[in-house]
């Protein structure tokens, strides 16, 4: 554990070693006699503040995790099966988009707007080529998607 409390306990009961030993960094300082149930109740306050401290501090990476797919919005990594896979900036973005919305039908008009933040003049077969290589990496058998499903006339949806 980085920054771990520190308690010194000592027999000096002068000030000046009590001064000496938080100037060194102790968080606390206890002299002998004591009894257990101090020292112990001393220890446990230590950790709950040093638990406080790192836990407001320390963010939690945004993760979606759907059937054996492990999907880390913050570090932008995924794990299938808990295999590390690579995917492209673009791939990655429609991937977490329709995870984030699993049984929702899009339309590929509207995921080449969401993904590719353009409006539907462009070239939508993009989405088909960028569905294709996502299946490639995430699916088992690519002929029977179990994850992105294709809706015939209307686009896909993530399958929970």
């Amino acid at each position: 554990m980085k920054n771990t409390p520190i308690l010194m306990v000592s027999a000096k009961k002068d000030d000046i070693d009590k001064i000496r030993g938080l100037g060194l960094g102790a968080d606390d300082y206890i002299t002998k006699p004591f009894s257990p149930s101090e020292l112990v109740a001393r220890v446990k306050a230590h950790l709950a503040r040093y638990e406080r401290l790192i836990g407001s501090s320390q963010q939690e990476n945004d993760i979606i995790e759907i059937r054996g797919i492990k999907i880390d919005k913050t570090a932008r990594r995924v794990w299938i099966n808990d295999e590390e896979k690579q995917f492209t900036a673009k791939e990655f973005d429609l991937l977490a988009f329709l995870a984030e919305n699993p049984n929702h039908v899009f339309t590929k008009e509207e995921l080449f707007r969401e993904i590719w933040d353009m409006e539907s003049i462009g070239d939508i077969a993009t989405v088909t080529v960028h569905i294709k290589k996502i299946r490639e990496k995430i699916e088992i058998n690519t002929a029977k998607p179990q994850y992105i499903e294709t809706i015939w006339g209307l686009g896909y949806r993530f399958k929970i």
